[in-house]
């Protein structure tokens, strides 16, 4: 049984806002699929068969939080080696929190118009990208959907997308976040409650240094949790890239 099913035309933001509002009956999360690299002819990963289901575990296997803090204690390691960044520059990353990782921060409760998010950054996704392509997985959510159709994006790091979804479904939970498009390494999230203070939203950053360093790491200068802070203050959609 294939774990995705694969539009062969470049979808429409309408048809999958459509589809996501049928899926508490239909069973089935819609993607916006994303190739390796424009004019990509095998549609890399999503046609080329570098999709590995049987690979994965279970997201409900894992805590949120002991990943989090896992991951957190490995890439703030100051006596590793990174050959993109500086000592210096290792250590402005961890700098507001050291090598302890802060407690998540919360949402404000209920979060309301988690969908209507969604469908407004499918717009914006689907015009950026006009070749992207509609996938169908079936999945209770979006977050369960990366593991169960088997995508492997952050591989680089670890390679049970399991642990990622385990994440991503207390971001749905937290801040009304929603699987919206994803890449051969790329994730993209609506997100309906981010974080709309400095003080908030230097804590989402440190979560997302240890989900994805390398929106850090590689991302723009300086390399610091704060200056990446100030970019997701309000921000209502978060994208992350593996290299």
């Amino acid at each position: 049984m294939q774990p995705l099913w694969l539009s062969d035309t470049p979808a429409s933001a309408e048809l999958w806002a459509r589809l996501l509002a049928e899926h508490s009956t239909s069973g089935l999360w819609p993607l916006l699929l994303d190739a390796y690299a424009p004019g990509d002819a095998e549609f890399r990963p999503w046609a080329s068969g570098e999709l590995f289901p049987e690979s994965m575990s279970s997201p409900h296997a894992h805590d949120p939080a002991d990943l989090l803090a896992l991951w957190w204690s490995a890439y703030t390691k100051t006596d590793e080696h990174y050959d993109l960044l500086t000592l210096d520059e290792r250590l402005a990353v961890i700098a507001p929190f050291g090598r302890t990782l802060p407690s998540p921060v919360l949402s404000h409760e209920p979060v309301m118009g988690a969908d209507e998010m969604a469908t407004e950054y499918a717009r914006v996704f689907a015009d950026q990208h006009p070749q992207s392509r509609l996938g169908l997985v079936a999945a209770a959510c979006g977050a369960d959907a990366l593991t169960a159709a088997g995508w492997g994006g952050p591989a680089n790091y670890d390679n049970d997308t399991a642990k990622f979804s385990a994440v991503v479904r207390d971001w749905e939970r937290r801040f009304g976040a929603r699987v919206v498009a994803v890449g051969f390494d790329t994730l993209h999230l609506s997100v309906v409650a981010p974080p709309m203070s400095a003080e908030g939203a230097l804590l989402v950053a440190a979560e997302h240094f240890a989900f994805c360093p390398d929106n850090i790491w590689q991302g723009s200068r300086p390399h610091t949790l704060d200056a990446y802070a100030e970019r997701i203050v309000g921000m209502n959609s978060w994208d992350f890239w593996w290299d």
